[in-house]
């Protein structure tokens, strides 16, 4: 084992992992297996006392019933949770893959028989709903009972539901866990060594551009190599979903996205429409800086993330990423700080890179009852505190909301990357802020707009991906090929004409696990970081009490809409001029780099003239 390799095994073996026994506690299996024992007799229960009889139940019944169901569904998740997460350090362990398809398959049967509930609240009339409002808990439940209410027109017979959802182990998500495994025992081949999908992307971003190159090639001839099975899974999972649209009546395949969002249509269009006008004023101009920076007349692909050359390398222990990311915590609100330190105390987090592990990151909300649990693999890099930050922010927004009950704290994806996206920026903002030396300073807003740029454009270009694959695929399958073609096109129109593209970039499309596991979440982002700009606008002109109120927003949870959460802080997303407000502030940075630039090249003729 060489010395660098030695050095990083045992940063790795200093770094978190989390506990998962505040879910389940040993011995796993056997207290599992009687979690679903006695969530299956009350399960039964409870559609024995309730199924046929919602309509005739007195407003206090009611509302007894839907704490009945919340309750169930908890206990029923918090088992669900354990094996997810156990399983997402564990892709190529059969064991725990097994453990976990068990729990959903008996999960799928027990909620098969709480099914009436939902569908019978939906046939519910309105005169008969408004009577169960006068009691006091049924009030309270009322976001839930109003967002279950949207899906009234698309809702189908309870003998076609009551199908769908027992098919549901063996439709998308089966080919979700095919799409996961399949990707954990990819190998990728560099200078001898065979590399897990983790590692070989991180030599992606290595300062050395043979480095950078040889881990392209290996990720286009690895991806290319099972281009086919890939195709495949996307193509059914696709059909499935085209599938499910049309019978329920849905008329486009962002439709019901947009609906589990609580957001319109048209909001979603014209964000959309926003950053793809903005192409030309965002990434086309800042890739032609970089190019420049690089030396370059055009980037190679694998030279979008490349670290620029007069940005400092600089490695930050996890302790220290724990504490800058407190640090910006505690500057915008201590109870911010507060619920992340339990994260770390607790062990809540699991940062340790191990073989077979996700290669994400992502905050697991799991049940009120318990806590949130943070997956990431920390790199000791910026990037790797950013992606702490972000998923902190997660871990916040979850606790927060947790109060509202398990059928109420989860946020729409319009807001579900609000908190992490703002913790993001006051972790930039509080680097930046303590960092001196102007060409590090530089650097460093370089980078903020490359994450920018990951976060808008090119979630707005995978977005556009989607609605395109999506569509052509009513007229039948797709050949990689094609998905080639189409992801080639919206790629080179969204990072502009500063990138050569080689001809095995076209088989990328198949890493990105959000097309497999829930599609059309991507604009999500692009919505937060535009709402985030915003806001973040809002907070630095505020008086005091912006941080009280955005808390509020966060412990609002699923209660609220994105339109009313906005109206405190003055903004409405139905403005045309809202999403333009959060871009021009990407623009704004690429601005003071080009300004900086142009001075430089000015002071540069100055000197050459005398």
């Amino acid at each position: 084992m060489t010395a660098a390799k030695t050095t990083q095994s045992a940063r790795n073996k200093g770094l978190p992992v989390w506990d998962l026994s505040h879910l389940v506690k040993e011995p796993v299996e056997k207290n599992i297996q009687k979690a679903l024992m006695q969530a299956a007799g009350a399960a039964s229960a409870f559609q024995k006392k309730y199924e046929g009889r919602l309509e005739s139940l007195s407003p206090e019944a009611f509302g007894a019933a839907i704490i009945e169901y919340e309750q169930l569904l908890e206990g029923l998740s918090r088992v669900y949770n354990y094996t997810n997460l156990n399983r997402a350090t564990k892709l190529n362990d059969p064991e725990a893959g097994k453990l976990h398809q068990g729990v959903l398959e008996r999960y799928n049967d027990i909620t098969t028989g709480m099914l009436f509930f939902r569908l019978g609240i939906n046939k519910l009339s309105d005169k008969s709903l408004a009577e169960k409002m006068k009691d006091k808990t049924v009030r309270r439940y009322k976001p839930f009972l109003d967002h279950l209410r949207a899906f009234r027109p698309y809702q189908l017979s309870d003998e076609v539901e009551k199908v769908l959802h027992e098919r549901g182990v063996t439709a998308s998500p089966a080919w979700v866990r095919m799409f996961d495994e399949t990707v954990a025992k990819l190998r990728f081949h560099v200078n001898g060594k065979n590399l897990t999908e983790t590692e070989v992307f991180q030599l992606m971003i290595s300062r050395d551009a043979k480095t950078r190159r040889k881990a392209a090639k290996a990720v286009e001839k690895t991806f290319g190599d099972n281009i086919q099975a890939f195709g495949f899974i996307l193509n059914t999972l696709i059909k499935d979903k085209e599938i499910n649209d049309r019978q329920r009546g849905f008329k486009t395949p962002v439709a019901s996205m947009n609906l589990e969002n609580q957001v319109e249509d048209e909001v979603v269009e014209a964000l959309v429409t926003a950053v793809r006008d903005y192409y030309p004023k965002l990434s086309h101009r800042y890739y032609r800086l970089k190019a420049k920076w690089m030396g370059m007349k055009k980037l190679n692909y694998w030279d979008r993330n490349a670290p620029l050359p007069f940005s400092a390398k600089r490695r930050l222990p996890w302790d220290e990423a724990r504490e800058n990311v407190l640090a910006a915590y505690a500057g915008f609100h201590p109870r911010m700080a507060d619920i992340g330190k339990r994260f770390f105390r607790e062990n809540w987090i699991h940062a340790q890179p191990l073989p077979g592990k996700d290669s994400g990151a992502f905050s697991a909300s799991t049940v009120p009852s318990a806590h949130p649990y943070i997956l990431m693999n920390y790199k000791s890099d910026i990037e790797s505190v950013m992606t702490l930050a972000h998923e902190l922010g997660h871990g916040v927004h979850q606790v927060l909301s947790g109060p509202q009950g398990y059928l109420m704290c989860d946020t729409p994806l319009t807001l579900a990357e609000t908190a992490s996206v703002f913790g993001e920026m006051l972790t930039f903002r509080s680097l930046l802020a303590g960092e001196k030396n102007p060409a590090t300073r530089r650097a460093m807003i370089a980078k903020k707009v490359e994450d920018m740029l990951n976060t808008v454009v090119r979630q707005v270009a995978f977005h556009e991906f989607e609605c395109a694959v999506h569509e052509e695929r009513k007229k039948g399958e797709l050949t990689p090929d094609r998905l080639g073609e189409i992801w080639m096109e919206i790629m080179k129109r969204s990072l502009g004409p500063a990138f050569t593209f080689d001809k095995g970039y076209r088989h990328f499309w198949a890493y990105i696990s959000h097309f497999y596991h829930v599609p059309f979440y991507v604009y999500a982002y692009a919505f937060a970081d535009c709402l985030v700009n915003a806001l973040y606008a809002v907070y630095q002109d505020s008086e005091k009490g912006f941080a009280d109120k955005f808390l509020g927003l966060l412990a609002a949870g699923g209660t609220k809409r994105y339109d009313e959460l906005l109206k405190p802080f003055g903004l409405d997303a139905r403005d045309p001029g809202f999403w333009k407000k959060g871009l021009s502030v990407v623009e704004g940075f690429i601005d003071q780099l080009e300004s900086g630039e142009n001075a430089a090249t000015l002071r540069k003729r100055k000197g050459a003239v005398k």
